[in-house]
């Protein structure tokens, strides 16, 4: 049985009695509605550590006033359920109350890379990131914790900030996982119609032809950039918000696709906002 802990004193306490014990902890930070991409966090976790955690939390902090909170998918009992097969040892479960306390008032902010990519769309999102996941990495004081490369410019951000509050925790990259047909798992495919759905692996298909342009030795961003819009373009209800091919560790536009490249890609389907990247090494 999985324990559910609800507050963040409970949470401190049972972290603390592990680490007593001499027992690695690994953070896997989730918003819930489980998939296999977050399963594959809680299973590489499993495998580092003696003890894995994992945190449900939708965090407000990172959403605009236009964005979708209220909708957001949720289903806490098939989240417990799959986690149950998994022989975590806990849940993290608070409530906004138990995060951001009345009176809340400190948020981090990792300047020069939050305002670029998606932070340019949604601003103010990674602050609220950030502070999250601070807040989550003080309360269970993990060993490491676990991220998936589909967010790579969340986990730019958090190595970052990591490394500049030594903050002493390992953040641990994963790699995304994907659909059949190659759409990148995500909590949002949830919102898909059978229509937007058929379109959705234009993403994905987009950065794979980017991929052989630049294997076959084309350098020029702009081209590749040109190539990936018109391509995802031959499907009519995209609609794109960047493409971008930049530094992997910066996330400063690049003119030349060489080595250490993020080639990211954030589109509209319908309503519905998906990200996508690959990356040439």
């Amino acid at each position: 049985m999985v324990a559910l802990i609800k507050s963040v004193a409970a949470m401190k306490t049972f972290s603390d009695a592990l680490r007593k014990k001499g027992r690695t902890i690994g953070l896997v930070p989730t918003m819930g509605y489980l998939h296999e991409g977050h399963l594959s966090l809680v299973k590489e976790a499993k495998k580092r550590n003696d003890a894995v955690i994992v945190s449900i939390f939708v965090n407000p902090a990172q959403f605009g006033p236009k964005e979708d909170l209220k909708k957001y998918p949720r289903d806490l009992k098939k989240d417990m359920k799959l986690l149950s097969k998994l022989n975590i040892s806990a849940v993290f479960f608070p409530s906004v109350s138990e995060i951001y306390p009345e009176g809340f008032s400190t948020y981090i902010e990792v300047e020069g890379l939050s305002d670029k990519l998606c932070g340019a769309s949604r601003p103010g999102h990674f602050r609220g990131v950030a502070t999250v996941v601070a807040k989550l990495l003080n309360i269970v004081k993990p060993d490491t914790a676990y991220f998936g490369e589909k967010d790579f410019q969340q986990l730019v951000i958090l190595k970052r900030m990591v490394r500049d509050l030594n903050m002493d925790v390992k953040i641990i990259p994963m790699p995304i996982i994907r659909e059949i047909d190659g759409l990148a798992m995500s909590s949002r495919n949830s919102y898909l119609n059978r229509e937007e759905r058929q379109k959705a692996p234009a993403l994905n298909k987009a950065l794979e032809f980017a991929k052989m342009l630049a294997s076959e030795g084309v350098k020029d961003a702009k081209t590749i950039k040109s190539a990936i819009a018109k391509l995802i373009n031959t499907e009519k209800g995209i609609r794109i918000d960047y493409v971008s091919i930049c530094d992997l560790e910066t996330l400063e536009e690049k003119n030349t696709v060489n080595g250490n490249t993020l080639i990211a890609i954030a589109a509209y389907i319908g309503k519905t906002r998906l990200i996508d990247n690959t990356v040439i090494k």
